[in-house]
């Protein structure tokens, strides 16, 4: 855990990206506002926490899930949000899902380009089928031979 109050607070930057971004072009805010929802924001995320770790804890459970979240959201009373959350959390699955695609193709790609550009790899495999060819041919002599 923290082991001081401000170690719980969020990045300032972070903060003072998210107001900026929620305000029209022109309006500025103050150290302090800036300050005072950055506070907010925290003690926001830390109840919020606390009320889906205890869903997980009834679940028996040391991780918590999304559906953790969107339950302490219903029971904190902040049911509007909680249909953006789920449009948002799917989404997610579906830019990951895309990424987790797009990584498995780079794979396969770099696996096939390998294959084709390392020669050496290549006879090393037909060195080795044809090895064992002789070694067959050679055992099938000799049974010939012992019959």
């Amino acid at each position: 855990m923290a082991e001081r109050p401000e170690d719980l607070n969020l990045p300032n930057a972070v903060i003072t990206r998210i107001i900026k971004e929620a305000l029209p072009d022109g309006v500025n805010i103050s150290k302090e506002a800036r300050s005072a929802i950055s506070r907010a924001a925290s003690v926001f995320v830390l109840y919020a926490t606390s009320c889906a770790n205890n869903f997980a804890m009834k679940g028996k459970r040391k991780t918590l899930n999304a559906s953790d979240v969107l339950s302490a959201m219903e029971e904190m009373e902040f049911q509007r949000f909680i249909a953006p959350l789920k449009e948002s959390l799917e989404a997610y699955r579906r830019d990951q899902k895309g990424k987790k695609g797009a990584v498995e193709l780079k794979k396969k790609d770099k696996d096939k380009k390998e294959d084709s550009e390392d020669p050496d790899k290549n006879r090393e495999d037909e060195n080795e089928d044809e090895d064992e060819r002789m070694e067959e041919e050679e055992q099938n002599e000799e049974e010939e031979v012992d019959n």
